[in-house]
């Protein structure tokens, strides 16, 4: 089944060609403060343009012509009289700041509860059901930035075989062991037992399992971390697109925030390199359908550890690979730039903000123009289900071109 289509011949027919489309998440990187961002303790956050702040300004030529700097006023990247992407900014709806809520209204879906968070750690009985389940004790259960945590109880945890629990602003039971101490497989089960238990009033939205490897002062995560997340409530974007018949692919973590589901082909990426280069090279694989990767490092590797520098340098680096992926779109193709939240590196807080996202549309062969303040980020599911001709989604307006 196909979703109706606008009467408007001019409407109807720039959506009419496209074959393809392609999301690209740059995780945490918002562009100001939300209305309500008080009410979740980010008032004054404002990622992009207070890490152009800190460095001293941005040099990011190819998303400055693409029309970065024509979103917000960006220390070192003005605006473009004539952008190559049509730009604007979304507010998120859903209740929350995280990326399990971000990348699910992206697709379509909306919450109007958020997710259980736990500031003080998790209750007693929640505990005490989870060391009944694995059959030891834990260690932390407490909020904590994950490398802290691990040098912090590491040696302990190496001495009891006990493992570290913790969480963070984000919906998340977190569970870190060593590999040497209880190997990947039993962490996994671990996280299974876990998600078992937390249901309900206590559902979280993932479950992660954090191993590490090293020795006291010297230890470090490794790229085997896992996600079990709840699964969507309702339909997204992407169930439809494969009830539609469509390649539906993902790289990176898009696979676990949507719990496996309504996706045809997944790739892991260790970090935001090979997570475009799997990106460019599945365009010359998949002829039609769509391709969503979120680049995780800005969010996981500097907003979350407050480092500006480290932020502003992996966002050069995206610049640099965006030549690639722009010469390997087809005419009939959309690229989409976007995010699911915020990460300011410059607050005292190391976590998520709530955050406008930037939105750059790219239509090769057209020139841009202004999207304005989107009301949702359902916005992109709404139009990429017309652009495919899919059945809408609950939720979203979809924007010409």
């Amino acid at each position: 089944m196909r979703g109706k289509q606008n009467s408007s011949p001019q409407f109807q027919s720039s959506y009419s060609c496209v074959q393809r489309v392609i999301i690209l998440v740059l995780d945490g990187v918002g562009v100001g403060e939300l209305p309500d961002a008080a009410n979740y303790g980010d008032a004054g956050s404002n990622t992009l343009v207070h890490l152009a702040e800190a460095v001293g300004g941005l040099s990011l030529p190819h998303l400055q012509q693409l029309g970065l700097g024509n979103i917000v006023p960006l220390p070192g990247l003005p605006p473009t009289p004539k952008p190559a992407a049509s730009w604007g900014q979304m507010a998120e709806r859903s209740a929350g700041k995280d990326s399990t809520t971000g990348h699910w209204e992206l697709a379509g879906l909306i919450l109007e509860r958020p997710f259980p968070t736990y500031p003080h750690g998790f209750p007693p009985e929640i505990i005490a059901r989870f060391e009944a389940a694995i059959g030891r004790r834990v260690l932390g259960n407490k909020p904590a930035s994950g490398t802290v945590i691990i040098e912090e109880l590491g040696p302990e945890h190496l001495r009891t075989g006990w493992p570290i629990v913790y969480t963070s602003a984000d919906s998340v039971f977190q569970i870190a062991a060593h590999e040497e101490v209880i190997p990947l497989e039993e962490l996994y089960a671990m996280c299974r037992q876990a998600r078992k238990i937390l249901t309900g009033e206590h559902a979280v939205a993932r479950v992660i399992a954090r191993p590490f490897l090293g020795e006291p002062g010297h230890f470090r995560r490794t790229s085997r971390r896992h996600d079990f997340s709840l699964p969507p409530p309702r339909p997204t974007l992407l169930d439809r697109a494969v009830a539609a018949g469509l390649p539906m692919r993902t790289v990176g973590k898009v696979v676990d925030l949507f719990a496996q589901r309504g996706i045809t082909h997944c790739e892991p990426a260790a970090n935001n390199a090979e997570a475009l280069q799997r990106t460019v090279a599945a365009l010359q694989e998949q002829e039609e359908g769509l391709l969503w990767t979120t680049l995780v490092d800005f969010d996981m590797l500097y907003g979350h550890r407050n480092d500006p520098w480290g932020f502003a340098t992996a966002l050069a680096e995206l610049d640099a690979s965006l030549p690639d992926l722009v010469a390997a779109l087809r005419p009939s193709d959309r690229l989409i730039l976007t995010a699911d939240h915020g990460n300011d590196p410059t607050t005292p807080s190391t976590d998520h903000s709530r955050e406008y996202v930037p939105l750059l549309s790219v239509a090769p062969g057209q020139s841009g123009r202004n999207l304005g303040i989107r009301a949702t980020f359902a916005d992109v599911a709404a139009t990429v289900a017309r652009w495919l001709h899919l059945p809408a989604p609950e939720a979203g307006t979809p924007w010409e071109g």
